[in-house]
């Protein structure tokens, strides 16, 4: 058995595809002063080509997907725009007078070799970026046809030195039973793609293999052990079998539940509601049991495209959610760009932190044009469903006072044009920094609901960016801190009588099922992916045990003793599913 590094959970049984290693070999061609015009003009073509290449791939992958993982390619087409980058490439171009593609090939060089310096797994990791994108403007200057992987023959596993977003993300998850990679971790972007797309992967196998795996070898592997066996023996065949089988009867268990309530064995019944950015995740949280929508992440509706959108196409999008959640609640969150998310047509400016500059409710209240005409199509929308509006990254009683004014002018004009709208239609918030839970009393005076998210409340309260590899290991969401944060918020919003929800990644977490239940959060808002995890951790939970080991957590003086007692919890109230999807009570 060959140990390596489980970078995404399930187990593969399969013949390997060997992916060839593509590693240039150019002439060190020059061109003369007088051609150096050309061959800037082939650069930058080559440069808009694969632009518009990754834009595609990132639509089409985010289709699948979701907006998070697809963001990936983000940090892809700002290679292409990167200044350090591009003035390599350039600076040889124009002072060696080498060609295009030898220029750039010597400028991946030069940073994949100073990346794989670094005593950093995360930088290193980086460098497969670096070399995926490179690759592609290659490509282009070159003529060169795409590496293309099978995807009309029988199940492999595919088996690379290294496998690039670009890659991943052509592959069929039908045809790909796991993945084996030399190089990368858990952190690596391909590491993320295969666990969005649930195909196992195990990496680290660089040196650790006494011959190198060949097209057409048998596999076994596990990705959450990293475990990889090499011509196995019929037992260990049998062996990966029955826990690859018992992992897809649990799957196929879990989707039984679709149409189950969301009921804790003593009857607390809670509300599991989706995160979506698009009608196709709408379908998939419908498909997995989501009574409505928590999040509408609309910023999504302005990406990919060259111009903002108008009141009408916003509008359709938003009447055909409402109609297709029909008389579940649907939570439409204002714009909320800035911070990690941008859009190609509206520049904003450069900034140090731009997590704490110009984002979300802050660019809307400066852009009045811009946000009147998306107030004007939710609220349209409002006619047509059980609509709710909320805004994001609320830091102050000002700000909630001149978005609501704006709305009531835009009511004013609605009625001005006869279009019907709710003129009662809820309008809430996101309590997603400290200065909101330390005001929520106020803010609750001026709005119907809270909405808590989790992930930007941990990042803001801890002062860590959980992305940021350096310090990712301090993002805790049971800080203490976090949860008398949450705790705050809680009780603010009941003493208003205001509904409060909570969003994010904790909620999808099965482990934080105390937490809420003591805290009597009744509605839970997640990625569509997650919600029968927890609608089956709530069907096999005692809530009045659940409520004794949360007071427990809000008592504790680090994060390492609440995880402990949490995840102590869930282990005692482990279930088996039944063959109808019912929930048995787990035996020792």
């Amino acid at each position: 058995m060959i140990q390596g590094i489980g970078a995404s959970a399930g187990v593969a049984i399969g013949k390997a595809f060997v992916l060839p290693n593509w590693e240039w070999s150019l002439p060190d061609t020059q061109v003369n002063a007088v051609d150096l015009a050309n061959e800037f003009e082939r650069l930058y073509e080559g440069i808009r080509t694969s632009k518009d290449e990754i834009e595609f791939i990132k639509r089409e992958f985010r289709e699948i997907v979701g907006p998070e993982e697809s963001s990936i390619f983000d940090a892809h087409l700002a290679i292409l725009d990167d200044p350090v980058f591009m003035s390599e490439i350039r600076g040889i171009i124009e002072r060696q007078y080498k060609a295009a593609e030898v220029a750039v090939k010597e400028a991946i060089d030069h940073f994949v070799a100073m990346f794989d310096l670094l005593d950093d797994e995360y930088m290193k990791e980086r460098a497969v970026d670096i070399k995926d994108v490179g690759n592609r403007l290659l490509k282009h200057l070159l003529g060169a046809p795409e590496v293309i992987l099978p995807s009309d023959t029988q199940p492999y596993i595919l088996v690379a030195k290294e496998l690039s977003p670009s890659q991943l993300a052509h592959l069929n998850p039908t045809y790909v039973l796991g993945i084996v990679t030399m190089m990368g971790g858990k952190t690596s972007h391909s590491s993320i793609m295969a666990r969005a797309l649930g195909i196992p992967l195990v990496a680290g196998l660089e040196n650790k293999l006494v011959n190198p795996i060949q097209t057409g070898d048998m596999l076994v592997l596990d990705g959450e052990t990293g475990a990889v066996q090499l011509h196995p023996d019929e037992t260990t065949v049998i062996k990966f079998a029955s826990m690859r089988d018992k992992q897809h009867k649990k799957r196929e268990q879990l989707e039984q539940l679709a149409t189950v309530e969301a009921i804790t064995k003593d009857g607390v019944t809670l509300r599991l509601v989706g995160n979506i950015s698009s009608v196709k995740e709408l379908n998939l949280a419908q498909k997995y049991g989501a009574e409505g929508v928590g999040l509408f992440r609309t910023e999504f509706l302005y990406m990919d495209r060259n111009t903002f959108p108008t009141e009408e196409e916003q509008f359709e999008v938003y009447k055909l959610v409402a109609e297709k959640v029909g008389s579940s609640t649907v939570v439409i969150r204002t714009l909320d760009i800035g911070g990690d998310k941008h859009l190609d047509y509206f520049q904003l400016p450069e900034e140090q932190n731009p997590f704490l500059g110009y984002r979300a409710i802050r660019i809307s209240l400066d852009r009045k044009d811009m946000f009147k005409t998306q107030l004007t199509a939710i609220m349209r929308a409002s006619a047509y469903g059980n609509v709710k509006m909320m805004f994001p990254m609320i830091s102050s009683v000002d700000e909630v006072q001149a978005a609501k004014a704006m709305l009531d002018e835009v009511k004013e004009e609605l009625e001005q044009r006869g279009i019907p709208f709710n003129r009662n239609m809820p309008v809430g918030i996101m309590i997603e920094v400290p200065a909101a839970v330390m005001i929520a009393d106020l803010l609750a005076e001026e709005v119907d609901f809270f909405s808590i998210g989790t992930n930007d409340l941990v990042q803001y309260v801890l002062a860590v960016d959980r992305m940021n590899e350096q310090i990712a290991h301090m993002y805790h969401p049971y800080h203490p801190a976090v949860l008398r944060m949450i705790r705050m918020t809680v009780e603010a919003a009941r003493n208003a009588g205001i509904d409060v929800s909570v969003c994010g990644e904790m909620a999808a977490d099965e482990r934080s099922l105390p937490l809420w239940l003591e805290l009597g959060i009744s509605e839970l808002s997640m990625s569509p992916q997650a919600l029968l995890r927890v609608k089956h951790r709530a069907l096999n939970t005692v809530a009045s045990d659940a409520r004794r080991v949360a007071v427990a957590c809000f008592r504790n003086r680090t994060s390492s003793e609440t995880e402990e007692q949490l995840g102590a919890f869930s282990e005692r109230s482990g279930a088996t599913l039944g063959a109808n999807g019912e929930s048995k009570e787990k035996t020792s």
